[in-house]
């Protein structure tokens, strides 16, 4: 893949395109039925490129007032991969999309849960290309 500069490419506005706010809204009312339930806010950050790969994180941000625990998010990698609302695929084929035919998706990974801080955790979503 080329080495244009991907921090150009997946900016603020456009990540937020891609994982729009309120996805998380949607995802715990079909989860509690409520979303107000929901302990965090999910949005899409951009890591890097390297060695054909693109690095993206769901960042889980603690909603004020409610608790981020450990048992909350461990789980979510396997759920975020295959719930509809998250549409992890769906996402993926969003981005190859904006790759703009410089390069094709051949597979993507969800990495496991990582605690940043009690108020952050994390979920590592890296994107395998050929070209």
């Amino acid at each position: 893949m080329a080495t244009e500069n991907h921090n150009d490419m997946f900016t603020r506005d456009v990540l937020q395109k891609l994982f729009p706010p309120g996805r998380a809204d949607q995802f715990f009312d079909a989860l509690y039925g409520d979303a107000t339930e929901g302990a965090f806010d999910i949005a899409l950050e951009f890591k890097g490129h390297s060695q054909n790969k693109l690095q993206f994180e769901f960042h889980l941000k603690q909603r004020p007032d409610k608790c981020l625990a450990c048992h909350l998010t461990f789980g979510l990698p396997e759920i975020f991969s295959r719930h509809p609302i998250i549409n992890t695929t769906g996402l993926v084929q969003e981005i190859e999309q904006l790759l703009n035919g410089r390069a094709r998706c051949t597979n993507w990974q969800l990495g496991m849960t990582q605690v940043v801080s009690s108020e952050l955790h994390v979920i590592p979503l890296t994107l395998f290309l050929d070209g």
